[in-house]
């Protein structure tokens, strides 16, 4: 009897097949879920949905049921990583950046034999590198930065990862030598072994790696010189050797090394010899940075054709200046951005030729002389820092022309004679410091005082400065600081003072003042301790007061809801001049509360968005206080990033009140669904994709005000035109100026922190979430 081989069919086999893979990895990521703690960010991580549909999850499209990608980046998650992830085999992408792992890095990720992005930066891993990360062979980016990781970096990191081109080890604690195999990497593009413990030379082999572009090794204990080699990377943009012990000289023929080279950074080493004149051949470099090495002759007069030139610093060297041809550099220069060298000689009267010139810092050098009447002529300066030099003479009035400058740093010279009337023409000034010059004397020009625009500082302090503080100090209504110790001052302490209503630091000590403290004194508290002023008649009154005036109590809580030491104090003069004063030009938006302007900050590539408060009727007034309160307390990547709070007098005296936010480039989605120009824009249409990913991200924002803030936010004005847009399209959820704050009563329920009997929301519109039973 012929026997017959029973056989499965092939469709039921590669259904049983599917089935077990499939529940193997949700299996794997369930056990990766068991061991963290996610603060309701895997809410949706849950037997009720298949797990393709999971947060931060992706599969297979030709095998729908194997994971592929896991991105879970910037979600809080707390725990230690499960070895379990090694079971996930189609995974191609793993993110994990930005949580808070610890523990060790699991070895089964070595599994991932198709695995070609690992990113597990900014964490808490510690141990070794898993040396079984080198049987990842389709890797090609590996970004373990800004975690705890020691020891060497196996060689095997060199030997089996060939088709690596970005590693990226930053910010840890390796220790051993730069392995040569990483000289097998031919397809490296970016290596970046910055800030560990890192010893002995730089391979010459790197300098084989022809697809390189950032090569990084700054802040180790690495010596010896830069390999010739390196300097045959045609294709490098950064290199950064800084702050390690390395030797020897830039090569005479630099500036035809690096055609594309952006950020040059050699500071905190050893370096020696002339700065090449050829150096100013690399006209795509942005970034120079030579600074702490010991560079001697004159800086090269062609540094000028560097027309992309941002930033220079050549500080703490050994560079001569001491004629006119050693200052020659710096007529060819447009924008020098740090000059801080051992440099003698005096500044050239030529200076006033660089009508161009927004800063000039000259610092801690042997600069002597005077400062040229020239210097009057630069218009467009912003800032002049010419601090920590053996500068003599007046301070020429000239300085008076200069109607953009918001800070003037003079202190720790030798200047003398009175302060020119004309500094009081300065009428963007916040900074002026000209302490510790010793022989400036006479009297405080009464101009001085009527700058309301100073608002961080001003320091006269150790100086010869004699006569009656005049009462015009009360129109320094912004100021935070105000340090006269250490003149010749008498006469009563005005009383008008009690008018600068922000001032924070007053030191008045080592003069001759008489008479009582003024009774306004008397209401300042201090920060740390709190107790009586002793009164002295003597001769000499000392006041040395660290405080914070505490306003009428319906105007305290505003200061104190978002400023804090871990927030950025940003000056309404600053918010002034960054927003045009205010103009029409830089308006983003009008609203029942106030309205809301771009703000460019001086120097600084950064723009924000500042939400100024109509401040006529006290509701506005508690708009503000309720966004203060519900901003302090939220954070999540779906929410309008808070900078800081502005809380001042304006220039016209009267109350001023601003948020600081993160600037959104594309606007709020009202304006993607419902454009104004009636004419169709492609630009301006959302694809589905795009419609559902700002429908998920303000769902998340929602759901974690609603479920995981402490305390519950209510948003109540929940709308198309509060919805803003980043860069990358991504939403974020702003406006809490009517919001309702949740807090847990004393039997378990919640109530309202704020409350009010009229209706909540937009004219026309009332959110959903201020609806009650």
């Amino acid at each position: 009897m012929a026997m017959g081989i029973m056989s499965l069919p092939w469709s039921l086999v590669l259904a049983l097949t599917i089935a077990v893979v499939s529940a193997g990895d949700e299996a794997a990521l369930l056990a990766f879920r068991e061991q963290i703690s996610d603060g309701g960010a895997l809410a949706s991580w849950n037997s009720s949905a298949g797990f393709c549909s999971w947060e931060g999850v992706t599969c297979s499209h030709w095998a729908p049921k194997r994971a592929v990608a896991l991105r879970l980046d910037g979600r809080a998650l707390v725990g230690a990583l499960s070895p379990a992830l090694g079971n996930l085999t189609f995974l191609r992408t793993l993110n994990l950046s930005f949580n808070w792992f610890h523990g060790e890095i699991p070895a089964s990720l070595g599994r991932l034999r198709r695995l070609q992005r690992l990113d597990l930066s900014d964490n808490s891993f510690s141990g070794t590198f898993p040396v079984n990360l080198s049987s990842c062979v389709s890797m090609t980016e590996m970004t373990l930065r800004n975690n705890k990781l020691g020891g060497r970096i196996p060689t095997e990191l060199g030997d089996k990862l060939a088709s690596l081109k970005v590693v990226s080890l930053r910010n840890n604690s390796f220790t051993g030598p730069i392995p040569a195999s990483l000289a097998n990497l031919s397809y490296l593009q970016n290596l970046d072994l910055g800030l560990n413990q890192l010893v002995g030379s730089i391979p010459p082999g790197l300098g084989t790696l022809h697809n390189m572009r950032q090569f990084t090794v700054v802040r180790n204990n690495l010596s010896g010189m830069l390999p010739d080699s390196l300097y045959n990377l045609s294709s490098l943009e950064l290199l950064n050797v800084g702050v390690n012990m390395l030797h020897g000289s830039i090569p005479d023929d630099i500036g035809s090394k690096f055609p594309m080279m952006k950020t040059l950074a050699l500071g905190g080493n050893h370096f020696t010899g002339t700065i090449p004149s050829s150096i100013s051949n690399i006209s795509s470099l942005v970034a120079l940075g030579l600074v702490q090495n010991g560079f001697s002759g004159h800086v090269p007069p062609t540094l000028g054709k560097m027309g992309a030139l941002q930033y220079l610093n050549l500080a703490d060297n050994k560079l001569e200046a001491n004629d006119n041809k050693g200052w020659e550099f710096i007529t060819s220069l447009a924008n020098c951005s740090q000059l801080q060298n051992r440099i003698s000689g005096s500044i050239p009267a030529d200076i006033g030729n660089l009508v161009g010139l927004n800063v000039v810092l000259i610092a801690n050098t042997s600069i002597s002389g005077v400062i040229p009447d020239s210097i009057g002529k630069l218009e467009n300066l912003i800032e002049l820092g010419l601090y920590n030099n053996t500068l003599s003479g007046l301070v020429p009035s000239s300085l008076g022309n200069l109607s953009q400058l918001n800070r003037f740093y003079a202190y720790n010279n030798n200047l003398e004679g009175p302060i020119p009337a004309s500094m009081g023409e300065l009428k963007n000034l916040f900074v002026l410091d000209l302490s510790k010059n010793h022989q400036l004397n006479g009297s405080i020009p009464r101009e001085i005082f009527k700058l309301s625009s100073l608002s961080w500082y001003l320091d006269l302090s150790y100086n010869s400065f004699s006569g009656p503080i005049p009462n015009d100090v009360g129109s320094l209504a912004n100021l935070n600081i105000l340090i006269l110790a250490g003149n010749q001052l008498s006469g009563k302490i005005p009383d008008s003072i009690q008018n600068c209503i922000v001032l924070q630091w007053l030191s008045l000590d080592n003069n001759s003042f008489e008479g009582s403290i003024p009774q306004s004194l008397k209401n300042i508290k201090g920060n740390s301790t709190a107790g009586a002023i002793l009164l002295s008649l003597s001769v000499i009154l000392l006041v040395w007061i660290l405080c914070k005036r505490f306003k009428q109590s319906h105007k305290t809580l505003s200061q104190n809801l978002i400023v804090d030491d871990h927030y950025q104090r940003i000056p309404y003069q600053v918010l002034l001049r960054g927003t045009n004063e205010f103009s029409e030009v830089n308006l983003l938006g009008r609203g029942s509360y106030g309205a809301v302007y771009k703000c460019v900050l001086d120097n600084e590539e950064r723009t924000l968005a500042v939400k100024v408060f109509n401040l006529g009727q006290s509701r506005y007034s508690k708009s503000f206080e309720t966004e203060c309160e519900a901003m302090r307390r939220i954070r999540h990547r779906c929410l309008v990033k808070i900078i800081t709070s502005c809380s001042s007098i304006n220039h016209q005296g009267q109350e001023f009140k601003a948020l600081i936010f993160e600037f959104m480039p594309n606007g709020n989605l009202a304006g993607w669904l419902h454009p104004k120009s009636q004419e169709p824009a492609t630009s301006n249409t959302l694809s589905l994709a795009q419609r559902l990913d700002i429908g998920v991200d303000i769902v998340d924002a929602v759901e974690y005000l609603h479920n995981y803030c402490q305390p519950l936010v209510i948003h109540c004005d929940l709308k198309p035109s509060n919805i803003l847009l980043s860069d990358n399209m991504s939403a974020r959820v702003g406006d809490f100026g009517i919001s309702r704050i949740l807090q847990e009563n004393t039997s378990g329920g919640m109530q309202n922190s704020y409350s009010s009997t009229g209706i909540r929301g937009s004219i026309g519109y009332v959110a959903p979430g201020d609806w009650n039973s």
